[in-house]
């Protein structure tokens, strides 16, 4: 696996090693509730509305995510692939250390988040990833831009929530809805995998992406230390 841009992926996996309370480093109101971005020991976490949401602790799940989606896609070449959620840059940080990639496009709605890797804490992580000639980073509500678009991208890998079945606001149930996911089929171009990161499975979820006109739906367990496995899962537009 190549080495992710910015810190390298042993910094990422270091656990905190200190049991104080988190500081808080920045507390924002978005255009969606509050985010928070707080450091505990030498980790860096984000919390959205009171939920915690992703830190920097383990970057498997966000690699597997681009990888499955990049690996399903059977060698189609210089694929473009849209990464919802910048989060702590995992996604685009392993997206931009695959030269395989096209034009990787990041959505992210909340422009705390994007302050925060542009000129701040988070910088680090994605500085030679979000100075990559093949990215563009967005600031807009994921799906409106998929809304807004037709036949564009080779791959979705999404990570706005902790699952279909626990978002982050209600905002974003829709999304994972037929209707959302019909607006994600049609944002990809034919044979184009959409990849949606889960905390926990959800067969709910695959027949939803079945009714939605997916086909090859699947999910992919990503092992944890403690507790039920997080999942990709996986599922593709037809030709």
């Amino acid at each position: 696996m190549a080495t992710s841009y910015g810190t390298p992926a042993s910094s990422y996996d270091t656990p905190a090693t200190s049991y104080d309370a988190p500081a808080v480093i920045d507390r924002r109101e978005g255009p969606y509730g509050e985010v928070v971005l707080r450091r505990h020991g030498v980790l860096l976490q984000i919390i959205a509305n009171g939920c915690f949401l992703m830190d920097t602790s383990d970057g498997r799940s966000e690699r597997l995510l681009v990888d499955a989606a990049r690996d399903a896609l059977d060698g189609r070449p210089e694929p473009s692939v849209l990464i919802g959620g910048l989060g702590v840059g995992f996604s685009l940080a392993h997206a931009a250390s695959d030269p395989r990639w096209g034009r990787i496009t990041v959505v992210e709605r909340e422009p705390a988040v994007i302050d925060w890797h542009l000129d701040g804490p988070l910088s680090a992580l994605s500085d030679r990833a979000r100075t990559d000639p093949r990215t563009h980073i967005v600031e807009a509500d994921l799906l409106a831009h998929v809304n807004e678009i037709c036949d564009t991208y080779d791959a979705l890998c999404l990570d706005i929530d902790n699952g279909p079945g626990w978002t982050v606001t209600e905002g974003n149930e829709s999304l994972y809805s037929k209707p959302g996911l019909a607006s994600c089929a049609r944002a990809l171009r034919p044979g184009g995998v959409l990849a949606v990161w889960s905390a926990q499975p959800s067969p709910e979820f695959e027949g939803t992406l079945r009714n939605a006109g997916f086909t090859g739906v699947r999910t992919e367990e990503i092992p944890v230390a403690r507790g039920v496995p997080d999942v990709v899962h996986l599922a593709v537009r037809p030709g």
